[in-house]
């Protein structure tokens, strides 16, 4: 698969920079962007800002797979789903269809692996769990692992609890406070896989505005190429020093640029989740 050390092209929804709610902190991603001589573009006709979810996974330089967008947490919330088709057809992009219900943001990977959360079987009740990880693997070119996505998560997507540093190490929130159950089947896709892993502190603000709050999760960076923009937060009982030393040690030969984008984290996402990129 394409990792997002070898992508160097990067997309935004449109909806990023017209909300009223983000504009300034998006300002604030705009500013790092133009600082390194990088110009994103901006896809029309989504419904929301979490561009990763709904947009399609490359698996090669000319290979896209576009995943059925029908997460269950939209269920209630049809006037925030995003067709992919239309987005597709818009900003004429191609992909091929795969049947698996997926979000693009459960979904992290390496060359060789990726790694998803367990939410997936939630999303395919159809399948057969075996068969549909062998599709997926099918599908994706790679070994697919497993770990649970937290039981009060709402999307119970990957991409906030782990990330790939290169082919055999991963990043992964602080086990210390995880719950037992969720700190075992981590454990469990670290026997199976072989990889190794760094931790990453994570904290809860003592006041979330919001009940699903991305407040406190430092692993929702996003990459592009060699430069990493992460999220620090700026406030009460923050691990921002802490967590950017990490990142800088895990990526020595990277440009790594901090930005507090604290109104998108309200609303439930960070850098990963709001933007979606590609190699060409």
């Amino acid at each position: 698969m394409i990792t997002d050390q070898n992508k160097n092209t990067l997309f935004f929804s449109e909806l990023i920079r017209t909300d009223a709610r983000f504009r300034d902190d998006f300002m604030r991603v705009e500013q790092i962007l133009e600082k390194h001589h990088i110009k994103p573009r901006y896809l029309e006709n989504t419904k929301d800002i979490w561009c990763r979810d709904y947009m399609p996974v490359q698996t090669e330089t000319d290979k896209f797979v576009q995943f059925r967008f029908e997460p269950s947490y939209l269920n209630d919330y049809q006037e925030l789903k995003t067709i992919p088709g239309i987005v597709l057809k818009k900003n004429n992009i191609e992909a091929c269809f795969s049947p698996i219900n997926l979000d693009g943001g459960n979904l992290v990977n390496c060359d060789d692996k990726a790694i998803v959360t367990d939410r997936i079987f939630r999303e395919n009740p159809e399948w057969d769990k075996i068969e549909l990880l062998a599709e997926l693997e099918k599908t994706l070119g790679v070994n697919v692992y497993v770990i649970p996505a937290l039981n009060k998560d709402l999307t119970g997507h990957a991409d906030g609890h782990v990330r790939f540093i290169d082919n055999d190490t991963v990043l992964v929130n602080s086990l210390e406070n995880e719950y037992a159950y969720w700190k075992e089947g981590f454990k469990n896709m670290i026997e199976k896989s072989g990889l190794n892993y760094v931790e990453m502190p994570w904290f809860e603000p003592p006041r979330r505005k919001k009940p699903y709050s991305a407040h406190g999760v430092y692993i929702n960076y996003l990459q592009l190429g060699n430069l990493i923009i992460f999220p620090i937060f700026e406030t009460s009982q923050n691990k921002d020093e802490e967590a950017f030393d990490i990142v800088k040690q895990a990526f020595p030969n990277h440009i790594i640029e901090p930005v507090n984008i604290n109104n998108i984290a309200e609303e439930g996402g960070l850098m990963n989740c709001i933007s979606w990129s590609f190699k060409i």
